[in-house]
């Protein structure tokens, strides 16, 4: 099945994955109910109409479900809260770095400037390095595909008050999902977005850095001059035609001479304006105006990402939200091998295929196919283009290659190239007559790797409980629901 990705608002996306979460992770319907999510289709449809587009009715019913469940559950508002974007982080982190780039000649100390080691120097220094690395990064074309796993569970802290909720907890489950599933998806944005601030921040750094050397400058004397142990005075004039040849350039002033360079040799300086000039317009050259060239490209690059991020309408869960909204049912073929399906255990599959497809999805159960006669499968009505299938077992039967496995393969041939084939075993008659775990866990365990061999998925439940209304059964209708639509997602076509 091909994937059917849809360009969301970042605004919009964060709400449709955190209700996708909630609901995903809420497996037995304890938390939202089958009425609470009937209930969020139903005002999203009213609300955008009929024909709107697919991201628009997904995202109308994720702010009204949200909404919904905030009330009751405000753990899940905290989490979205958390990952959204502050807007005034980049500013924030560009106003410190710029009041840091003031203090720096007073870290340095002094009214005496080396003109083989100022400040400027390594600020010019290191952002050489940065666009070197930026050059390998973009030669490479790596990009990572969601958050460090640190900061995953840094959000996952703060968006549960810093408690973390018990790891079976169904709610510490969805708000884990959001966490992993918002970094995954807004891994490239926000590296656009990280981009964006860094470059910002180191081109008011070195700006903060020139300020401060020319307002302190106005008030005191700064003199230059230079000395070293290993480098003669031809040295450091071909050293700083290199280092300043940029600002020269730029500025118009020439680098001053080996003869003059000589001259200021320490204990000789003198006054420093043309060499504070040389490295102001080199800053500029090199540092400022190629970091707010680099920051204004991350920012478009930012705001084309956060205007659609790309989500898969694809995925199961969607299929089954715009298939209701759409109203085209799903179709279902449930085909029973040497087996008579009772009607208590019929009622239960229905509620098992409800729960886990949605209310319209289009159920038939074929007649049961005979030990060993796959080639009723045609009179069955499986031929190619029929829709997903469902290949019914009862427990008590002992999985055989030749007989059940030959079935599930004949099966698979008629499913057509877009269905999907799910082995679904029954185990009421077998845990009816009082089998030891030990014993049914050996019979899931050959049942299991049947399945495994032909790349099929396996579901086992009790379909005579689940029809029942008792707490036994609402939580056996849970797992085989989640069960049976892992299952068909996993192995799609």
């Amino acid at each position: 099945m091909r994937p059917i990705k849809y360009s969301v608002p970042e605004s919009e996306a964060i709400e449709i994955v955190a209700v996708r979460a909630f609901e995903t992770a809420d497996g037995s319907h304890a938390l939202w109910s089958d009425a609470d999510r009937a209930w969020a289709s139903r005002a999203a449809a009213e609300v955008v109409g009929e024909g709107a587009a697919d991201a628009e009715f997904l995202a109308e019913r994720a702010r009204l479900a949200l909404g919904r469940i905030g009330e009751r559950f405000p753990v899940i508002l905290r989490a979205v809260r958390a990952l959204r974007w502050r807007s005034w982080l980049p500013g924030t982190i560009a106003v410190f770095a710029f009041l840091g780039g003031l203090l720096v000649d007073r870290i340095g100390g002094g009214q005496r400037i080396n003109v083989l080691m100022p400040p400027v120097l390594a600020l010019l220094a290191w952002n050489l390095v940065v666009y070197l690395l930026l050059l390998v990064r973009l030669c490479l074309r790596r990009r990572g595909d969601s958050l460090p796993q640190p900061w995953r569970r840094a959000i996952g802290r703060i968006a549960t008050g810093l408690r973390q909720p018990h790891p079976g907890a169904e709610l510490g489950v969805a708000v884990a999902r959001l966490t992993g599933d918002w970094s995954r998806l807004s891994a490239a944005l926000h590296g656009a977005r990280a981009a964006r601030t860094l470059h910002l921040a180191a081109a008011l750094l070195a700006s903060g850095v020139l300020a401060g050397c020319y307002l302190r400058g106005i008030a005191l004397a700064y003199q230059a001059d230079w000395e070293s142990t290993f480098l003669a005075a031809a040295d450091v004039h071909r050293l700083l035609a290199i280092a300043l040849a940029p600002g020269a350039a730029l500025s118009g002033i020439p680098v001053p001479t080996a003869g003059e360079i000589e001259a200021i040799r320490a204990p000789a300086s003198e006054n420093a304006a043309r060499w504070l000039h040389l490295l102001g317009a080199t800053v500029v050259a090199v540092v400022i105006v190629p970091r707010l060239v680099l920051a204004l490209l991350a920012w478009l690059v930012e705001r084309r990402r956060s205007a659609g991020l790309a989500i898969d309408f694809a995925e199961p869960y969607f299929d089954r939200l715009l298939r209701d909204y759409r109203g085209g049912p799903l179709r279902l073929r449930v085909v029973p091998y040497s087996y008579t399906l009772p009607p208590a255990a019929a009622n239960g599959l229905e509620r098992v295929v409800a729960r886990a497809l949605g209310g319209n999805t289009l159920l038939t159960i074929a007649p049961p196919v005979r030990y060993g006669d796959e080639d009723a499968l045609l009179d069955a009505g499986t031929r190619s283009g029929s829709g997903d299938l469902v290949a019914l077992f009862n427990a008590t039967a002992t999985p055989e290659r030749e007989a059940h496995g030959a079935f599930l393969q004949a099966l698979g041939q008629h499913s057509g190239a877009s269905g999907r084939v799910v082995a679904l075993v029954d185990e009421g008659s077998f845990l009816a007559r009082g089998r030891e775990t030990v014993r049914v866990e050996a019979r899931r365990a050959a049942w299991r790797e049947l399945c495994a061999t032909l790349r099929i998925g396996c579901v086992f439940a009790d379909l005579a409980t689940i029809a029942t209304a008792g707490s036994s059964g609402a939580s056996s209708l849970g797992e085989a629901a989640s069960a049976l639509a892992g299952s068909l997602e996993g192995h799609s076509r």
